[in-house]
């Protein structure tokens, strides 16, 4: 089950404070988590456990983590009903997650442990 929330929620903590500072997530993901404000969290709940994250920061993706990939595809599938997400650099190791969820890989921007991932159109440089 995909559920949003924010650090004001009651259970946030409950649910997310062992990510925050996790070298597991960290060495997965080439990430650090943060309980920014201005977040909202899509969590994938599997017995009152998460078992996936994406946070969104104005229309932008920040952090991902799963522990399945078809997790993160729900949630993937789910932002894009919700959220007008712009260009978004984030983890490489879930690329055909993003791809099945409909996201386009921006090919000219990749880096050693991230890649750009963007819905819509591209837009022209200049």
């Amino acid at each position: 089950m995909v559920k949003k929330i924010t650090n004001k929620d009651e259970k946030f903590y409950e649910y997310m404070g062992k990510f925050f500072g996790s070298r597991l997530v960290e060495k997965q993901t080439s990430d650090r988590i943060y309980d920014d404000d201005d977040k909202e969290w899509y969590i994938y709940l599997e017995q009152e456990k998460v078992a996936a994250f994406v946070s969104v920061r104005k229309n932008v993706i920040k952090n991902i983590y799963t522990t399945k990939e078809k997790y993160l595809e729900s949630i993937l599938k789910e932002i894009k009903k919700q959220e007008n997400i712009t260009y978004s650099t984030v983890p490489n190791r879930y690329l055909e997650t993003y791809e099945k969820s409909g996201f386009k890989i921006n090919k000219d921007q990749e880096y050693k442990n991230f890649v750009v991932i963007y819905m819509g159109e591209m837009m022209a440089e200049d």
